[in-house]
């Protein structure tokens, strides 16, 4: 026999490998929704990773600690982020997305449009223009708003109404925006630092079926203004995520604490538990000890 043929044998045996490699990676791989509450200190930043390999990251924390973070959750020469989420304009939340807009490329960025008068609003609209022109597509939210990745939803709960250029004195509370993450008949919600005003009005609008989630991101640090009983008892969650570091402020307070205790909720924080990792199939929400 001639050498192309042997040539011929060797390559067809050589695609065949590959391809059966690529079954066995396919089989290995995982169809979870992996949710991160990353420890960044004294602020609120969450990591998501869909089924389909979508990356989502809800607030940065007050500083560039979070880029720490979510350099071991996405590969070293990933610099693309499927969506950016910002709760509301103030540091504790901002600053730290304002590092990762610098170093990565997001596709989509959704916040409520806000306007405030802070040097750090100033650099998060600058670094918005920015992220237009690479081609990012920005979006005031409100609630009834749904944005879909694969099997994945994030509707938007709260504000009631379009934010959109509108300058209000108190962009810490309740103008922050309330989202549900939602992957088959498992949910996350992420409360940002509301209130019980807004959390009272959020129930006489919605259903159950709106706030009831598994895993609640608890508001403000656990503050005690936030996290009433008829809230939790909307919400009817099973587990509850304190996302707080060194502080003045108390947090998180006593009463809060009592109040998820009462509920029977598992009560888990960032300045004790560092990164909190959940992983769900659609059905089933796994608490991943590290």
């Amino acid at each position: 026999m001639d050498k192309k043929f042997w040539i011929f044998i060797a390559g067809v045996l050589f695609l065949l490998d590959v391809f059966a490699w690529q079954e066995i990676f396919a089989l290995a791989s995982d169809k979870n929704l992996e949710v991160y509450f990353l420890n960044v200190g004294q602020g609120d930043s969450e990591f998501i990773k869909t089924p389909e390999n979508h990356q989502i990251i809800i607030d940065g924390g007050p500083d560039s600690l979070v880029l720490t973070e979510i350099s071991k959750l996405m590969p070293f020469w990933d610099r693309t982020i499927d969506l950016v989420v910002l709760s509301h304009p103030e540091k504790d939340h901002m600053q730290g997305l304002l590092e990762i807009l610098k170093k990565y490329k997001a596709d989509y960025i959704l916040w409520s449009g806000v306007k405030k008068t802070a040097p750090e609003y100033d650099e998060w609209m600058n670094i918005l223009g920015r992220q237009k022109k690479l081609g990012a597509k920005i979006m005031a939210t409100k609630s009834g708003d749904i944005v879909r990745l694969g099997e994945v939803k994030i509707e938007t709960i709260f504000p009631f109404e379009s934010l959109a250029e509108k300058e209000i004195k108190d962009t810490s509370n309740n103008t922050c925006i309330v989202s549900k993450l939602i992957f088959g008949t498992n949910s996350f919600l992420f409360s940002g630092d509301i209130d019980t005003t807004a959390e009272k009005e959020i129930i006489a609008r919605s259903d159950l079926a709106t706030t009831k989630s598994d895993v609640l991101k608890v508001s403000h640090h656990g503050s005690k203004y936030s996290t009433s009983e008829d809230f939790l008892a909307n919400v009817s969650s099973k587990f509850a995520v304190i996302e707080v570091g060194k502080n003045f402020y108390g947090h998180p307070t006593p009463e809060t604490l009592q109040r998820l205790e009462k509920f029977g909720i598992q009560i888990l924080r960032t300045d004790i538990n560092g990164t909190i990792e959940f992983v769900s199939d659609g059905e089933n929400i796994k608490l991943i000890d590290n």
